[in-house]
């Protein structure tokens, strides 16, 4: 160990100085979240190995890896072996996760459908996804917010959104995905 700190400011401070191979993290740190630390520091240094072991907020750890931001994560931190056998994966260059996020993980693949679609409409909030469904149905701007009680400027907003999260280019191809989507649903 080269260096051991508490919170996210002081941890930025230490890597920089010290220029580690690894960097082994807990999500929650005093000051910030561990995820923002982990965004902060793949910014900086892309090539920065990084391992979280956490006990805790399972959520955050799906973030953190899903967005590619750590190469390893640990949800339980037991035994000292399968902590090495993560530190070994991840400095290799390797991707580690533990078993029971594993296993969530493939249980969450298994459920899903296989098509890339499936998976598109899971970055969508569930406003977004009302939004996109009225989309699909034919509905005009002023009829989605006279539907859901919001302002233009707000379903603007969340096609917006829509068109970003889904990587659409403009306003035809929302409508043509969105009505595409509505009519698979029905089947």
């Amino acid at each position: 160990m080269c260096g051991q700190t508490g919170t996210a400011a002081q941890a930025l401070t230490e890597i920089a100085a010290l220029s580690p191979d690894l960097v082994i993290l807990d999500i929650s740190l005093a000051g910030t979240s561990g995820v923002e630390l982990i965004k902060d520091l793949t910014c900086r240094d892309p090539i920065l190995r990084i391992l979280v072991l956490s006990t805790h907020d399972e959520t955050a750890l799906r973030r953190a890896r899903v967005a590619g931001w750590c190469q390893g994560l640990r949800h339980e931190t037991r035994a000292t072996q399968q902590v090495m056998a993560a530190i070994r994966q991840v400095l290799g260059g390797g991707v580690y996760l533990s078993e029971r996020m594993r296993n969530r993980l493939l249980e969450r693949v298994a459920k899903s459908s296989s098509s890339a679609l499936a998976s598109d409409f899971e970055q969508l909030s569930d406003r977004e996804l009302q939004v996109f469904q009225l989309i699909g149905e034919g509905r005009s701007t002023r009829q989605i917010g006279a539907s859901l009680h919001l302002s233009v400027s707000t379903v603007e907003t969340y096609r917006a959104h829509i068109k970003e999260k889904l990587r659409l280019e403009n306003a035809t191809e929302l409508v043509q995905r969105a009505v595409g989507w509505v009519h698979t649903r029905d089947l």
